[in-house]
């Protein structure tokens, strides 16, 4: 061997050791990112599980949305029937209401009856000091009653 074969060799043989270094720390950066790479394709999958979820609960939210939607279109149209009947029951009460006050009005406005007539007294033997019996009685029930609304 001739003496630049030797050189280069030697040359050679220094890249190689000033290289092993960077090839250590190159085969420990690529064993850590296939660790990572495991790790992220495990967190890959995880998310893909937890896609899968959301599409699952979004379709039941969906259809939970759709029943309660129609749960409400049926009260709201059972409600508007009996608005409708409520509103008719208000209008005929405020028809009879109408009808009422114009009664009370013109019950006022008419004169009050007079007061019947007492029946005509048949006389009777009359007592002594000219009174009948039944005007004794009247005279009787007229001052209690006088008697009465004072006290």
């Amino acid at each position: 061997m001739s003496w630049l074969e030797w050189l280069l060799q030697l040359v050679t043989v220094a890249l190689l050791l000033a290289a092993m270094p960077f090839a250590v720390k190159l085969h420990r950066q690529l064993s850590a990112l296939r660790k990572e790479g495991a790790v992220f394709e495990g967190g890959a999958a995880g998310l893909a599980e937890a896609t899968r979820q959301a599409e699952s609960a979004s379709l039941r939210l969906r259809a939970s949305a759709e029943t309660a939607g129609r749960q409400v279109g049926d009260k709201l149209a059972g409600a508007e029937a009996l608005r409708d009947d409520i509103r008719y029951l208000v209008e005929r009460a405020e028809t009879l209401a109408d009808r009422l006050e114009v009664l009370l009005k013109q019950g006022r406005t008419m004169e009050a009856p007079p007061p019947p007539l007492p029946p005509p007294v048949t006389p009777k033997a009359e007592a002594p000091g000219g009174q009948s019996q039944a005007e004794r009685d009247l005279m009787r029930a007229l001052v209690r009653g006088h008697a009465g609304g004072k006290g």
